[in-house]
């Protein structure tokens, strides 16, 4: 996707494929800056402290956290350091365990003299993959975009009464399930990208996403740089816009998706969907492979991180001199307790688009896409 007319990816390399950069989102959307990745507690600290954020993107970094550890110690000692320090990183992404879990398989047979370009290959595989899929998921959710174009042209859609109205398709988001929470095109917004490009009337309802604001401050921003019309609104406001017609349709992105299509995704999508529910409105999960955990049938069982407190008691932005700060919201040594994701069960969930299509969030109908039993 670009950034002022200029192509970029949330993660690439430079050089002979060995200097690592990412965009540094804690900044956007007042500033835009690459910084590079050296090391293995680099690309660690950068997951930690949501440098980079995004269950494909969270694989992705620490893929090539491996592959500068090796650069540095081809040893199997520093491959279990470098594995076991990125894995504690972030908990609910479950991409990062998968990425991590394959690495090291394909890397301890081989020999020390080996392990460092297997390792760059590796890294720079699984992000092409990961565009690949993501423009895979993007066709799929464009067929459910045509489909809900067409009810609207013949007066079966839900969404407004003008005649640009019928025209348009109302999506809404919550969080960053963007390019910038993955290497490129997103998961939930790859269907937006390729229906603006194509010519389709497309309007995104951007969820804040309190506390950290990812929808404000990255969804609202990758958007506005590609072109596509949106609209940011309050969490709170969503249940109001669902009830009055205001949008057709919710997707939403995934950190984990049980092998029963329970999804945790960031905290807030589970009231959404109950509304979605509540009004009639479909609501979508996009969910490449990586992201879905075989071992684990029941949302419960996914592990919920706990982010600082000040997250919530503080927020931070640019005054009107372009000065940014930091502020305290909440009186001084108010308590607040920061959960981070929350658990969709699959019955609210009207269908997972995945890279090889869309099926229900069912065990049977999830297993049968992807031939598990």
């Amino acid at each position: 996707m670009k950034v002022g007319g200029v192509p970029y990816r949330a993660i690439f390399t430079e050089g002979a494929g060995t200097r690592v950069r990412v965009i540094d989102q804690t900044l956007l959307p007042h500033r835009f800056e690459t910084v590079r990745l050296r090391t293995a507690a680099d690309a660690a600290r950068a997951i930690r402290d949501m440098i980079v954020r995004g269950a494909p993107l969270i694989g992705a970094t620490a893929a090539y956290g491996v592959a500068l550890a090796m650069r540095a110690d081809p040893s199997v000692a520093s491959l279990k350091q470098a594995t076991a320090m990125l894995a504690s990183a972030r908990p609910t992404a479950v991409n990062l365990r998968w990425a991590l879990d394959a690495a090291g398989a394909l890397l301890r047979p081989l020999s020390p003299g080996e392990r460092a370009d297997a390792a760059q290959d590796f890294a720079a595989r699984l992000c092409e993959d990961d565009v690949r899929r993501n423009r895979s998921i993007g066709e799929h959710g464009l067929a459910v975009f045509r489909e809900i174009a067409r009810a609207k042209r013949s007066g079966a859609g839900r969404s407004g009464t003008g005649a640009a109205s019928k025209r348009t398709i109302n999506v809404m988001t919550h969080c960053n399930a963007g390019w910038l929470a993955t290497v490129d095109w997103g998961t939930a917004t790859a269907p937006v990208y390729l229906a603006h490009d194509e010519g389709m009337r497309v309007h995104v309802w951007v969820r804040e996403t309190r506390p950290r604001l990812q929808g404000a401050a990255l969804t609202a921003w990758e958007l506005g740089q590609h072109g596509v019309p949106h609209t940011l609104v309050s969490d709170s406001a969503a249940g109001h816009l669902l009830s009055r017609g205001k949008v057709d349709l919710v997707i939403v992105g995934t950190d984990r998706t049980t092998a029963a299509g329970d999804v945790a995704n960031k905290v807030g999508t589970y009231p959404l969907a109950l509304a979605a529910r509540d009004n009639g409105v479909p609501f979508y999960v996009a969910a490449p492979s990586p992201s879905i955990d075989w071992t684990i049938q029941d949302g419960a069982s996914i592990p919920i991180e706990e982010r600082d407190p000040d997250e919530i008691t503080q927020v931070w932005g640019v005054d009107e001199d372009g000065v940014e700060r930091r502020v305290r919201v909440t009186p001084q040594g108010t308590r607040a307790a920061n959960y981070a994701f929350d658990v969709t069960p699959g019955r609210l969930v009207t269908g997972l688009v995945t890279e090889r299509g869309v099926c229900p969030a069912e065990q049977g109908a999830l297993g049968r896409m992807f031939r598990r039993s």
